[in-house]
């Protein structure tokens, strides 16, 4: 048995082409056939029939497909139903998924992460909406009903979705549904099934081997007055589509059979393997640190608890964390002047400190024939620039110090140096906000990314600047 789900979606943009009569009894077949596999089914359609098919009289309900999408454990939404088949309760509020469930994959990744394997029948809705694309790339075997020219036709929407993602076309699979054999032609193609078979290959479209007949006697399952869902296995013996289910399943399981890794589990792979990088990365920059705070000196490690900033220089090759208090007073002296010798230094102090914590601050040291001047500016976490100034640092170049710049000559000269006393020329420093409580989750991926975008954006505006 598979550690992963192998799923079976049935789809087609073209509706009465018999979708939920072949996905569930689909399910019965493959359930009667093998005892011992999980099959599970569930519907994106909000027709309910799966519901009524499978559901147990009195049966306690403990979520619906929408739980499932919205990030519930789908292995806890699976009641065991009718024919021992499980089935997850249809919904109809899928409607309002449409604009937040927009990754192509997220079926797959949640199918990854379930923890349950066997078999799962999809059932989709007569379009191509985000969760019928969701079902799509994540099956392992794709049945698309045809029963006209029509259906035939629009098969080639979802082949296109196939070829626009890159993703292998070999689980896709048309099934000629509802022929009537009494309908016949004259020429080379003398039936329907035979006809809908040659124009699909024509088009370079798989068809399965078999095909399910129109037949009263299956129609007549699903209306009738006592308004109950009969299945074909029990109800329908001795006519042909019972015999045309019997091969669709065994031509099924012997493909799950093949299949030792469903699309779900080279996902999960695919995601760890993923997530080892992201770790990689990550303990990488980690280990690219600096040990000390560049303001004062001290081991970071000492005072681990004070690391309220994070500095970065524009060509990566200085990194680490600043304490908090340090930070706040190099902008104290550098931009007002103000030490802890000024009047109203505590007041001031705590509304540039409370302004740092929601900006990023920009170093840009410019050296010209006769002085060095600063390019400080403010961003927003979102990158819109907020304060910009020139700031002379005479004495700089010198090495001298004067009481009110010292933490900026520090600084500088730690994260910017280069040869012989120089600092790198046209590389600057960005020192970013960070939550003192897990400063280190600023260089995780997602957070490391958000940095990257607001320097990038940095960085254009320098090149504006310069250029205009």
């Amino acid at each position: 048995m598979h550690d992963f789900p192998y799923i079976i979606t049935i789809s087609s943009e073209k509706g009465g082409v018999g979708k939920t009569t072949l996905a569930t009894n689909l399910a019965i077949y493959l359930k009667a056939m093998r005892d011992d596999l999980p099959v599970t089914i569930f519907s994106f359609d909000n027709h309910f029939t799966i519901d009524r098919m499978f559901e147990l009289a009195g049966q306690k309900l403990r979520g619906t497909v929408h739980e499932i999408l919205k990030g519930a454990p789908a292995k806890e939404l699976v009641h065991v139903g009718q024919y021992g088949v499980g089935y997850i309760p249809s919904s109809t509020e899928l409607s309002e998924l449409s604009e937040t469930f927009q990754g192509p994959m997220s079926l797959t990744r949640i199918f990854a992460e379930s923890g349950f394997g066997g078999i799962i029948i999809i059932d989709t809705r007569p379009d191509l909406n985000i969760l019928t694309r969701n079902a799509l790339y994540a099956a392992d075997r794709v049945l698309i009903p045809v029963k006209d020219m029509p259906s035939l036709e629009n098969c080639k929407n979802i082949f296109a979705l196939f070829d626009q993602r890159g993703i292998d076309k070999k689980s896709l699979f048309l099934i000629p549904c509802l022929i009537d054999s009494r309908i016949k032609y004259n020429g080379l193609f003398k039936d329907q099934k035979t006809l809908l078979r040659a124009f699909a290959i024509n088009r370079g479209y798989r068809c399965m081997d078999t095909y399910i007949s129109k037949s009263p006697k299956v129609e007549s399952l699903n209306t009738n007055p006592e308004g109950k869902i009969y299945p074909i296995l029990t109800h329908a013996r001795g006519t042909e589509v019972f015999s045309q289910f019997t091969d669709i399943s065994r031509d099924i399981l012997r493909h799950y059979d093949a299949t030792p890794e469903p699309r779900s589990c080279l996902y999960a792979a695919w995601m760890k393997e993923k997530e080892g990088k992201k770790k990689e990365t990550y303990l990488a920059r980690l280990e690219g640190l600096a040990e000390r705070c560049l303001i004062c000196g001290a081991l970071l490690t000492e005072r681990p608890e004070k690391r309220g900033f994070y500095y970065e220089t524009s060509d990566r090759a200085s990194r680490g964390f600043l304490h908090n208090d340090c930070f706040t007073d190099l902008l104290c002296a550098t931009l007002y002047g103000i030490t802890s010798q000024s009047q109203a230094y505590g007041t001031a102090r705590i509304v540039i400190a409370e302004r740092a914590l929601k900006a990023v601050s920009l170093f840009f040291p410019r050296s010209g024939e006769n002085t060095a001047m600063l390019d400080y500016r403010q961003f927003s976490l979102e990158g819109e620039q907020l304060f910009c100034k020139d700031i002379p640092m005479q004495g700089f170049s010198e090495g001298e110090f004067n009481g009110t710049n010292d933490r900026l000559f520090l600084l500088l000269n730690e994260a910017l140096a280069g040869y012989e006393g120089s600092l790198r020329e046209g590389i600057w420093l960005v020192v970013h906000p960070v939550d003192a409580g897990a400063p280190e989750a600023i260089l995780q991926d997602e957070r490391y990314r958000s940095l990257l975008h607001i320097q990038e954006i940095i960085s254009e505006q320098l090149e504006t600047s310069a250029s205009a």
